[in-house]
């Protein structure tokens, strides 16, 4: 009678500790969901006074900024195209190098190897962004100007090099957690029917694991947008309409190169893209998370 006396009291204080927990956790959660509102109210606040002053279309599809002139004008298109492709360009060489990596690390390294390779991966993903462009402030860009007889080297390809070197990181790690996630039944399947470990690993394994790889895409794809202080290093940060070898400003650079000394309608316009970069970064992440939606294993 005594042992299930102590039985009920020990189910009474786990249920209360599980209470207790489960309500700490909830508040941990509205208050994040409160923060991101937060933040878009915010935002939202200080950066549409300014577009509806220089109206949407000037403000979109101007090209020149020129926020300090007798006559400022306030057109963020060559910004939201250098983002757009500095993004584009640096994912376009990291996820397959980054998914060959992972596919390597997870199902054909050696042991040790694989080790050597993971903790150099986990160390590249811990370099502070500022180190990364100072690397390619001193190594990148005179290389460049050097290799293609440029009078410059800090220009978009640059940036582009230096964002791949900063996504590839995540798109390993994620991407190597995917595929070890995959049961082993399907590769035992694919063996036995006669298939090769190789066209194993990329014919049944990496599409089962399709949704964490495109997980790891959605972290290279934010993590690439939103990088401000390495590609301000390295791309020169002059509004230019984007070249391959031009000096350019991404639409973070924008913001944190003049936000300390503006004021008036200028430090409005620099709220209004980081507005836009913000719907940028939404967008991005709802059309990655319903192609990972599309992909997860049923």
């Amino acid at each position: 009678m005594d042992s299930v006396v102590r039985l009920q009291s020990r189910l009474k204080r786990q249920k209360g500790i599980e209470s207790i927990f489960h309500t700490i956790f909830l508040i941990f959660g509205l208050f994040s969901i409160a923060f991101v509102l937060f933040i878009t109210v915010f935002l939202v606040i200080s950066g549409v006074p300014a577009i509806t002053k220089i109206g949407i279309f000037k403000f979109l599809f101007g090209t020149k900024w020129a926020s300090t002139a007798a006559e400022p004008s306030f057109g963020i298109l060559p910004f939201i195209l250098t983002s757009v492709y500095g993004t584009l360009g640096a994912l376009l060489i990291s996820v397959p190098v980054g998914i060959f990596a992972a596919a390597f690390l997870a199902k054909m390294a050696p042991g040790p190897v694989a080790a050597v390779v993971r903790e150099a991966v986990d160390l590249l993903a811990g370099i502070p962004s500022v180190v990364c462009g100072l690397f390619g402030m001193i190594i990148i860009v005179p290389g460049v100007r050097r290799l293609f007889n440029l009078p410059d080297g800090a220009n978009l390809f640059s940036a582009i090099i230096v964002l791949q070197i900063m996504v590839l990181p995540s798109i390993i790690s994620e991407s190597e957690t995917a595929l070890r996630a995959v049961p082993k039944e399907y590769e035992e399947g694919s063996l036995a029917l006669g298939a090769t470990y190789t066209e194993t690993v990329f014919k049944v394994t990496l599409p089962a694991a399709r949704s964490g790889v495109l997980t790891s895409v959605i972290l290279g794809t934010g993590r690439a947008i939103g990088e401000a202080m390495a590609v301000m290093m390295v791309a020169g940060n002059v509004a230019n309409m984007p070249g391959i070898f031009k000096s350019v400003r991404f639409l973070t650079t924008a913001v944190a190169s003049e936000m300390s000394y503006s004021s008036g309608l200028q430090r409005q316009a620099l709220f209004s893209i980081a507005l836009v970069l913000f719907f940028f970064i939404i967008l991005i992440n709802l059309v990655l998370r319903k192609l990972t939606s599309k992909g997860e294993i049923k």
